[in-house]
C-alpha cells in the first residue's frame, strides 16, 4: 500500500511550531519549567480535536494525549503510543527561529549567515543529505527540530490515519509532553492512564536510527566553602574555593571527557563552574551504557571529593550525586517484537534501519522503567541544541510513512 504523505502540509506544521518559543529552563520549580511551553501546547490540543481525536486532553502538568481509535475489527489490538516532546533545550536561544530551506542541496558547505558557515569537515553526515530539501537556522538561534520535527511527524502521521480508515490499525495514544530537556518530561506522566502496552519516542536525530539503549545518567553538583584571606597574609590560611574545584576536576580522567569519547564509552561532563575565592560550585553528568562503569564512574568521583575533603578538612567540601536515569536496554529487550515491527516499519519505508545505542536519554529511557517498554526512533533533524541544527524534509517525510506502516504492522 503506497503511503502519500503531503510534504506540504508537514512542513508547515514545522514552521508553525518552532515559531513557538519553548526553550525549558533547568533552574525552574515550576512544572511546565516554562509556562511558553503550554502556548504550543495547547495549540497541538486544538489540532487533535479538529482532526477527530474526541478525548484529546491536556491534564493539570501539561501533558497533551489522544486517541486515533482502531479500525474496526482491530480493536483487541495492542495498544501503542506515540510520544514526543515540545520543549526546545536551554543551551541555545530557542526564540526568533529563522528557518532557511536549501533546496536540493549540493553536498557542499552551508552559510548560515555573513559570519558563519556549516562545514562539510566539521560535520561530514552532511554527505548523506547531497540531494534532499534541508531546513537550517541562520546561525543565531536554535532550529528546533529536537523535538518538533517529532512532534510534526507525529501529527501528519495522525491526520493521514484518520484520513484514510482503510489502513488497518489497532488504538494508538498520542503523547506529547514539556521538560524533557532538562530531564522532568515525564515527572508526572501517568503511564496506567496512558493505556499503552508499548510505546515509541519519535525524538531520534538521523535517517533509520532505532535506539533501545541509553546511557545510565547522574548529576553531581559540588559545593566548596572557602576561607579568603587577604592574599598579601594568605599562606597555610587561605582556602581558595576555585581552586579546589579545579583540583577536583584535575582527578578525573580527562580521556573520559565527551570530547574524547563515543559509541559505548561513558563520560564525565564538566557543565558549569562558578563562584570566588571564597565560594564556588561546579556541575557534572556522569554517563555509561554499563551499569557497572556507571556505579564504578560515580565511586571515582566520590572517592576524589573524599580525598580533597581529608586534604581541606571538614565542612569545605559537599557533593550532591543524583541518579536521573537508566539504560531503557533491560526493560526493552524482553520484548523483541517493539523492535522488530520497527525495523521491519523502517523497511517497508524504503529505509534502512541504523540500529545503535542513545549517547544520550529520552523521555521512554524512563518511561521503559515506569513500565512502558519505549524504544526511539529517527525524525531527521541532526546537530541538536546549537545553532548547526537542521532537518532533512526527505527523512521527515520518511519518518511520518515509517510511523504510518508501523501502526499498520501492529494492527496485523
Amino acid at each position: 500500500m503506497e503511503i502519500k504523505i503531503s510534504r506540504e502540509r508537514l512542513v508547515e506544521r514545522f514552521l508553525r511550531y518552532v515559531s513557538v518559543d519553548t526553550q525549558s529552563d533547568p533552574q525552574s520549580e515550576t512544572f511546565p519549567s516554562t509556562a511558553k511551553q503550554l502556548t504550543l501546547l495547547n495549540l497541538l490540543l486544538e489540532e487533535m480535536l479538529a482532526l477527530g481525536l474526541s478525548d484529546a486532553e491536556i491534564d493539570p502538568h501539561g501533558y497533551v494525549t489522544g486517541t486515533v481509535p482502531a479500525t474496526p475489527g482491530h480493536e483487541g489490538k495492542p495498544v501503542i503510543g506515540l510520544i514526543s516532546h515540545v520543549d526546545t533545550s536551554p543551551d541555545m536561544a530557542g526564540a526568533g527561529v529563522k528557518p532557511q530551506f536549501v533546496q536540493d542541496y549540493d553536498g557542499n558547505d552551508i552559510r548560515l549567515n555573513d559570519t558563519l558557515t556549516m562545514r562539510v569537515a566539521d560535520f561530514p553526515e552532511l554527505a548523506f543529505f547531497k540531494g534532499h530539501t534541508l531546513i537550517t537556522t541562520d546561525g543565531t538561534t536554535l532550529l528546533g527540530a529536537d523535538d518538533k520535527a517529532g512532534v510534526a511527524e507525529i501529527m501528519t502521521a495522525v491526520e493521514y490515519l484518520m484520513a484514510h480508515p482503510e489502513i488497518p490499525h489497532g488504538k494508538l495514544r498520542i503523547g506529547f509532553t514539556p521538560d524533557e530537556e532538562v530531564g522532568r518530561g515525564v515527572d508526572f506522566f501517568d503511564v496506567e492512564a496512558f493505556g499503552a502496552q508499548f510505546a515509541y519516542t519519535v525524538d531520534g536525530g538521523f535517517e533509520g536510527e532505532l535506539e533501545y539503549e541509553n546511557f545510565n545518567a547522574a548529576s553531581a553538583k559540588i559545593a566548596v566553602q572557602g576561607r579568603n584571606i587577604h592574599p598579601g597574609y594568605a599562606k597555610d590560611k587561605m582556602i581558595n574555593a576555585l581552586q579546589v574545584v579545579c583540583e577536583i576536576n584535575a582527578l578525573l580522567p580527562a580521556a573520559q571527557r565527551p570530547e574524547h569519547t563515543e559509541e559505548y564509552d561513558g563520560f564525565y561532563h564538566l557543565v558549569g563552574i562558578n563562584g570566588t575565592v571564597e565560594q564556588a560550585a561546579s556541575e557534572y553528568i556522569i554517563r555509561d551504557h554499563s551499569r557497572e562503569k556507571f556505579e564504578a564512574k560515580k565511586a571515582y568521583l566520590q572517592s576524589a571529593v573524599k580525598l580533597l575533603a581529608e586534604k581541606y578538612g571538614e565542612g569545605v567540601i559537599t557533593l550532591t550525586l543524583k541518579d536521573q536515569y537508566y539504560n531503557m536496554r533491560e526493560m526493552v529487550e524482553p520484548h523483541p517484537e517493539v523492535v522488530e515491527k520497527a525495523e521491519e516499519a523502517m523497511k517497508l519505508t524504503g529505509v534502512t534501519p541504523v540500529v545503535r545505542p542513545i549517547r544520550g536519554g529520552t523521555d521512554g529511557s524512563r518511561l521503559s522503567y515506569m513500565g512502558l517498554p519505549c524504544p526511539n526512533l529517527f525524525t531527521g533533524g541532526m546537530n541538536f541544541h546549537g545553532k548547526f541544527e537542521y532537518c532533512s524534509v526527505d527523512t521527515m517525510e520518511r519518518a511520518c510513512r515509517t510511523l504510518v506502516n508501523l501502526a499498520r504492522l501492529w494492527g496485523e
